[in-house]
């Protein structure tokens, strides 16, 4: 019986939680996620009707919204419990919305709870004090919303028309779009600069030594660029050789390093992807884990408080519980005299949530290691650690730069180092930075000098160093230039992100992004037709109006006229726009991508390599863009749109050749194949210039016997070793060293520290792998097959078997067969398996959830899906597999009968009644190799 309570929250997780900390006066009941949105079609946000806009329910919402609706009839009070933010007030007004519509909000209390933690006290608080559903933040969300619809749905057909091939444009996408496109193009245009330095080892009279660095010559302080080549440098060495240097100076200053805050979703997302190797979406699918409740011995509880926030403040009870258990664990002098309280600098922080936080500091990442899965106890210890570390003493640090100079002063070279005097919060927690090689310059050891110690000189080191262009983004740092920019919001940057991947306009690549030529196409149309629309300016100013809206400050209304007015101009002044206005304009601004500058010997990369007459350009076509002769059609000439990488300005097809291998000496190429790039040890055979052809079907002996194998001829040539690119490896990127290690997969990672049993990576038919005795673990796209080691690799087998071993979870009988429905976890997710019958559970429910009748939907689907590929009627497929699948015995194939006398071939219709073995057996064909 219902109780007289509901509280409808997004996810059965997050019910399964808070059902424990409420009585059984409340009925605590899932939305799974949004309910409604608007339909993927045109006029679903009418600017002509003042922003009218039209909303439907997702495909698998009916149920939930049926479900939620029967448990609200018996109820008095209806809480709507969903995250407290932006996107979870928009849940709560879209329930309330949907309720109201069904007469079922008369006579009952509809109210608006949040809470930033799921735990005890926290749930019972957010109940005793309930609200209303904020308008404004519902506005702000309106708005939001429609921007994002009349961005894609206008501009979207604008690039199939002009761009075919182009798969779509977002609001905010195409900004972060344009960021890693500008990237990769200072990183085409960059030319490195030689500059020199030199080293000199040094040895004290005690016998310590250390390294100093050259700053001055001749009287003058040396720049980065002061020795700009070799005979600079040679010439600075014959200066230092035959002197003899003494310390002509010490220097030592005390400095204090604070800790970083405790984190908020983008620092998460950042730190994580550098301590962790986590993408953006991995992070926050791990974080919501936590934070919607984990098993721990019998009791589920929230371990994190809420993960999409910008705020850096916390609770003053969590401030006193950090600094107690501070004070317990590491003694009395790592508490510092005053709490520390940070503020953050983010306009509008997510309505001044708290920083991701432990809601238990006292629970300890090892006190919790055996009930979490190996991301979430990782994901956990970091949040555990850089809470606790937020508000200990600062480290304090003695540092030391010293002087070495000749006898007339001419040369003098420097060695800086700090000693760390009192380690404060880095006993705990250290944040890993961008200028990581420069903390370790200033962090090394130096033995104690003083002024005018004479130093024994050592080795000189001259050595040779080319300017860097600046990194491609990674996801850490897009998401760090996002949020200064102000463009996107937390809640926003993994699925921006994921979306630039999704639609094929980037690639990771060893975790950095590099826009595809689809990518840098759409940027080059969006900047030279849109620009005002992929301004960063602009998008962050409609991101602080949004957030005006969202405080009361402006009209939701008045935002969407303003940019509507504006920004439905620019579309219709591109109607009159031709596709070869188009081509002229993104062949001037890709140009020198595509082709680039004319070679030392004269060759013109525009030229044809055909016709030689022609001039290369972009071209359009049905499915996309692509690189054409301007003789067209008198000359066919056509490459893929990719740069050119040989000598004639061709794209490569053919094989690569890399070098020699040290030990064979067999050549080593890339090369392409149906399946995609692939390392090859060795020439090709022969007989592999011509495709293979499938071997013939092999007919039955006279006796039934299956015909013996053909015996492999002397003479025949050995198939040379080959081995496929792990994905998000370019073939353009493959240099000798690295394809010789592919070659040599699999290879010995170590022993397991319990089995002691051997573990291996290797590459196979579904991509890296790991071994480990009889079980294997497929490599996640963060782990590199040649660099895995034994830790992680030791961690993803645990939680291989872990999966493994878990049991199949029983839901109940079959009404109609009485066999058994079961829910467990395979390569491809989570299922339920009736008789024979496997059906995935769709992503996005929680596999704990599902119910028995849930189970018997999936079931059914599957069947009547199955029925409809095999032109059966789904109830005959349901009795095959339900009732036959288990109690049937195969039919073992008879031989074949001898051939009467031939006849006139006639068809007839089998009789209905016929038994299955008197049908004609049907040929086995062999698979061509």
């Amino acid at each position: 019986m219902p109780g007289s309570n509901v509280v409808i929250v997004e996810s059965p997780a997050k019910a399964k939680t808070i059902n424990k900390y409420l009585g059984d006066d409340y009925t605590v009941i899932a939305s799974f996620g949004h309910v409604r949105d608007l339909p993927a079609r045109d006029g679903s946000v009418r600017p002509d009707e003042d922003f009218a806009m039209e909303w439907e329910l997702g495909d698998r919402s009916k149920r939930h919204i049926d479900e939620i609706a029967k448990a609200v009839k018996s109820a008095s009070r209806i809480y709507l419990a969903t995250d407290p933010d932006r996107e979870g007030e928009a849940i709560a007004w879209h329930l309330s919305e949907l309720l109201r519509e069904k007469k079922l909000t008369e006579n009952r209390e509809v109210q608006r709870i949040t809470f930033n933690e799921i735990t005890k006290s926290a749930v019972q608080a957010a109940i005793a004090n309930p609200r209303d559903v904020s308008r404004e933040l519902v506005d702000a969300y309106l708005a939001r919303r429609a921007l994002d619809y009349l961005v894609g749905f206008t501009l979207s057909p604008v690039l199939w028309r002009k761009l075919p091939g182009s798969k779509s444009a977002g609001r905010v996408q195409s900004v972060a779009l344009r960021l890693v496109c500008e990237r990769e193009s200072e990183i085409e245009v960059f030319k490195p600069q030689e500059y020199w330095s030199i080293a000199v080892g040094f040895t004290t009279p005690a016998g310590a030594s250390f390294t100093a660095s050259l700053t001055q010559l001749d009287g003058k302080r040396l720049d980065k660029f002061g020795l700009p080549n070799r005979e600079a440098a040679e010439a600075a060495v014959a200066k230092i050789r035959p002197q003899d240097f003494a310390v002509s100076s010490v220097e030592r200053k005390q400095s204090r390093r604070n800790p970083s805050p405790p984190f908020t979703t983008s620092t998460l997302q950042q730190e994580a992807s550098r301590k962790l190797g986590f993408g953006a979406t991995r992070t926050m699918r791990t974080a919501q884990k936590l934070y919607e409740g984990v098993d721990i011995g019998g009791e589920t509880v929230g371990l994190i408080t809420y993960m999409r926030t910008d705020g850096v403040s916390l609770s003053q009870e969590a401030i006193d519980s950090a600094r107690g258990l501070i004070g317990t664990q590491y003694g009395e002098r790592y508490v510092p005299a005053q709490p520390r309280v940070y503020k953050t600098a983010a306009k509008n922080a997510q309505e001044a949530h708290e920083a991701i936080r432990p809601t238990d500091l006292h629970r300890r990442p090892e006190s919790v290691a055996s009930y979490l899965e190996q991301d979430e106890l990782r994901l956990y210890e970091l949040v555990w650690k850089r809470t606790l570390a937020s508000q200990m003493e600062s480290a304090i640090l003695d540092q030391v730069a010293v002087d070495i100079a000749g006898p007339a002063k001419d040369v003098v070279l420097r060695a800086t180092g700090s000693i760390v005097m009192f380690d404060g919060f880095l006993k705990v927690y250290q944040e890993d930075r961008d200028d990581a090689a420069e903390d370790d310059q200033q962090e090394r050891r130096l033995p104690a000098m003083d002024q005018g110690d004479a130093l024994n000189r050592g080795d000189i080191d001259p050595q040779q160093h080319f300017t860097q262009p600046p990194p491609r983004y990674s996801e850490a740092s897009l998401v760090k230039k996002l949020e200064e920019l102000g463009i996107g919001r937390p809640s926003t940057y993994a699925s921006i992100l994921q979306v630039l991947q999704d639609r094929n306009y980037v690639r990771l690549d060893k975790r950095r992004f590099i826009p595809e030529d689809r990518g840098r196409l759409v940027t080059a149309f969006l900047e030279n037709f849109f620009h005002r629309y992929v301004e960063y300016n602009f998008t962050a100013e409609l991101e602080n109006q949004l957030d005006e809206v969202s405080d009361g400050k402006v009209d939701w209304k008045t935002v969407l006229r303003d940019f509507w007015t504006a920004f439905d101009v620019a579309v219709n002044g591109t109607k009159e726009l031709t596709i070869t206005q188009v081509l002229t304009t993104l062949d001037n601004e890709l140009g020198a991508h595509f082709f680039p500058a004319v070679t030392a010997d004269g060759h013109d990369p525009r030229v044809c390599p055909v016709c030689r007459e022609g001039r290369l350009g972009l071209k359009l076509g049905k499915m996309g863009a692509f690189i054409g002769c301007s003789r067209y059609p008198e000359c066919r000439y056509t490459r893929p749109l990719a740069v050119a990488n040989d000598e004639n300005g061709e794209v490569q097809e053919g094989p690569r050749e890399l070098g020699n291998d040290p030990e064979t000496g067999l050549p080593v190429t890339v090369r392409r194949g149906p399946f995609g790039a692939y390392i090859q040890l060795g020439p090709a055979p022969a007989a592999a210039a011509a495709p293979p052809e499938a071997p013939p079907v092999e007919e039955p002996a006279a006796d039934g016997k299956k015909p013996k194998a053909k015996k492999k001829k002397k003479d025949e040539a050995p198939k040379p070793k080959r081995v496929s690119l792990p994905k998000g490896m370019g073939a353009a990127d493959v240099d000798l060293d690295t394809a010789l290690k592919l070659l040599a997969l699999p290879r010995v990672i170590g022993n397991h520290p319990e089995t002691a049993e051997e573990i291996s990576a290797g590459i196979g038919r579904f991509g890296p792998y790991l071994k480990h005795g009889s079980v294997y673990k497929s490599l996640t796209p963060d782990d590199d097959v040649l660099t895995i080691g034994i830790n992680r690799a030791v961690d993803l087998l645990a939680g291989a078997a872990k999966k493994a071993s878990a049991p199949a979870k029983a839901l109940g009988d079959h009404p109609k067969t009485g066999k058994p429905i079961t829910m467990g976890s395979g390569r491809f997710g989570p299922y339920v398996k009736h008789a024979s019958v496997y059906a995935s559970i769709p992503k996005g429910t929680e596999p704990d959830s599902v119910t028995l009748e849930q189970a018997l939907e999936l079931i059914d689907a599957k069947v009547a899906k199955d029925a409809a590929k095999k032109g059966k009627a789904p109830k005959e497929a349901d009795a095959e597999k339900a009732e036959g699948a288990e109690t049937e015995k195969p039919v073992k194939a008879k031989a074949p009968a001898k051939k009467p006398a031939a006849k006139k071939a006639t068809k007839a219709k089998p009789a209905k009644d016929a038994p299955a073995e008197a049908a004609a057996p049907k040929k086995k064909i062999a698979k061509a190799s």
